[in-house]
């Protein structure tokens, strides 16, 4: 175990000893696990859709529910190419200016929620649900600006591969990851993403 995780677990412990809610790991894919770990009542930013999907797969696979809410184009065959399990997923589409209330509410039941915002988000709504995450021991992954995150990942370096001289079909997008934040260096890692 890295000496961050390490820190990480004696800091739950001792939460849990103060009668504080323990932040537990929440399971990622093992292509993201040098890369990021999802901790509950964290906050973690991606700037796609993919990436957004890929953070809540770990999960899904490891049986935890999932939700999506502001995602009115949300793929069902995409998501469960990437790894989440469909029975497990509970989709808000289009909540509206009553995001804020749906997201709360999807915190309360799931373990992994997936937003995307309808624009930006204050200081103070952000504090609301940061508190009910740490409260409900959930991750809330945003697609988009968010007042604090404890890392944003993004992709870096997109290359597709499958076209020979103009011919075939594109067959795999390999990316370069980057996460930043939480007072860190930078952490980046090669992956396949389709």
């Amino acid at each position: 175990m890295s000496q961050p995780a390490v820190i990480d677990q004696l800091r739950g412990r001792i939460a849990a000893l103060e009668g504080g809610p323990t932040r537990l790991f929440v399971p990622v894919l093992p292509m993201l696990a040098g890369l990021v770990q999802l901790r509950t009542g964290g906050v973690y930013g991606v700037d796609s859709a993919t990436l957004g999907m890929t953070l809540a797969a770990g999960a899904s696979q490891a049986g935890e529910w999932v939700g999506f809410a502001g995602w009115d184009d949300f793929g069902a065959e995409a998501a469960q190419q990437r790894g989440i399990v469909l029975g497990r997923t509970v989709l808000v589409p289009a909540p509206g200016e009553h995001w804020l209330e749906v997201t709360a509410a999807l915190v309360d039941v799931l373990r992994v929620v997936v937003l995307r915002p309808p624009g930006g988000v204050d200081p103070k709504s952000a504090a609301l649900l940061e508190a009910r995450l740490r409260a409900r021991s959930a991750v809330l992954v945003v697609q988009g600006e968010w007042p604090r995150c404890e890392a944003r990942i993004s992709a870096e370096e997109v290359a597709w591969a499958g076209l020979d001289q103009g011919r075939g079909r594109l067959r795999e997008r390999r990316a370069t990851l980057v996460a930043r934040g939480g007072g860190r260096m930078p952490a980046r890692a090669e992956v396949v993403l389709d």
